[in-house]
């Protein structure tokens, strides 16, 4: 009798012992709650933007404790605007199409943000025509009509390349189109060239050489204008100052997706045709591969993903030049340098 109330005395006390290790009435750890943000792409679901499915399909939001709605974007003026109308609180567009608003004349830029992430460590806006039609250097371009995404980097960026390149910008027309119409638009005769970015030639070419059997001839806008940054991820100035430690966490995930997809293009292109069916895995893989150069930074030292002081100045110092910027500005005034990643 006594062993038996000895035993039910023993279970009491480990019942006890379990309820308070599993919260029971005693004060326990209570379990991190996920932030919901959204995420804008810089243009639709192109390859240049898979690593944001990867980050999701791999777990990387979910272990940084977020809840990530993924949208697609467009130009980047309108990725801005998304951004500033606080619809998304993270958004993927081009650094230097950043900049350029940010420098306006009278200090009437829009500087609500801060990078936090650099996709492409060089520029990949870039003009192409084809063969034949007379366009063999970018001082041919004066006078004829370019098509672009309307409200996109390419037209901020033109007049700064023209002027270096020795191009008369006046005399160019430029026409909107929608980037899925870009290379028809050009193989059709519509237009004779266009700006997109240069990871993009392959889809062009297809084009092109489908209804004419012409190559391009591409002009990079990094051949005049080499220290300017490409895509980068950017938030609100507001949510660097007020939550570091949540835009750190998004900002290392993405990083880690970025390394992941650059290191597996062909996994990363066929995820997003998984969850983009209209978009082509064959041709994500394809342009993933074309930017990698841009998102490595081969021979440069710099980390995936890094935005260094330096790097920005020289970058200011480009666009002030190119007579694309007249307002002072510091690389402070665009990079959250204490959130990026450890260099």
């Amino acid at each position: 009798m006594r062993r038996a109330r000895t035993l039910t005395a023993l279970l009491t006390a480990l019942t006890l012992v379990a309820a308070t290790g599993c919260g029971g009435d005693t004060q326990a750890e209570p379990a991190q709650s996920a932030d919901d943000v959204t995420y804008i792409t810089a243009f639709g679901a192109a390859g240049r933007d898979a690593f944001a499915w990867i980050a999701e399909e791999k777990g990387y939001f979910r272990e940084a404790r977020l809840n990530v709605r993924i949208e697609l974007g467009k130009a980047g003026g309108e990725n801005l605007k998304a951004m500033a109308s606080g619809q998304v609180q993270f958004a993927n567009l081009d650094l230097t199409g950043a900049m350029i608003s940010a420098g306006a004349a009278g200090g009437k830029g829009y500087r609500d943000f801060r990078a936090i992430l650099a996709v492409h460590q060089q520029t990949l806006v870039s003009i192409m025509s084809m063969e034949g039609t007379g366009i063999t250097t970018p001082k041919d371009l004066a006078g004829k009509k370019i098509a672009a995404a309307a409200n996109s980097v390419n037209q901020l960026l033109f007049p700064g390349y023209a002027k270096l390149a020795g191009i008369e910008a006046s005399g160019v027309r430029w026409v909107a189109v929608q980037p899925v119409q870009l290379g028809s638009t050009l193989a059709s005769g519509q237009v004779d060239a266009l700006s997109t970015f240069l990871i993009g030639s392959p889809t062009i070419e297809k084009a092109t050489m489908q209804a004419k059997q012409k190559k391009l001839v591409v002009f990079p806008y990094s051949e005049y204008l080499p220290d300017l940054f490409g895509n980068a991820v950017l938030t609100t100035t507001e949510l660097a100052t007020k939550n570091p430690d949540l835009v750190k966490r998004f900002r290392e995930a993405l990083r880690k997706a970025l390394v992941y997809t650059v290191e597996h293009p062909d996994e990363a292109a066929a995820l997003l045709h998984r969850k983009q069916p209209e978009t082509a895995a064959d041709a994500a893989s394809q342009e993933i591969k074309l930017m990698t150069p841009s998102v490595t930074a081969e021979g440069t030292g710099a980390s995936i993903g890094l935005i260094s002081r330096t790097r920005v100045l020289g970058a200011i110092e480009s666009l002030r030049s190119a007579g694309l910027v007249e307002s002072a500005m510091t690389p402070e005034d665009l990079v959250a340098f204490d959130l990026m990643p450890s260099g």
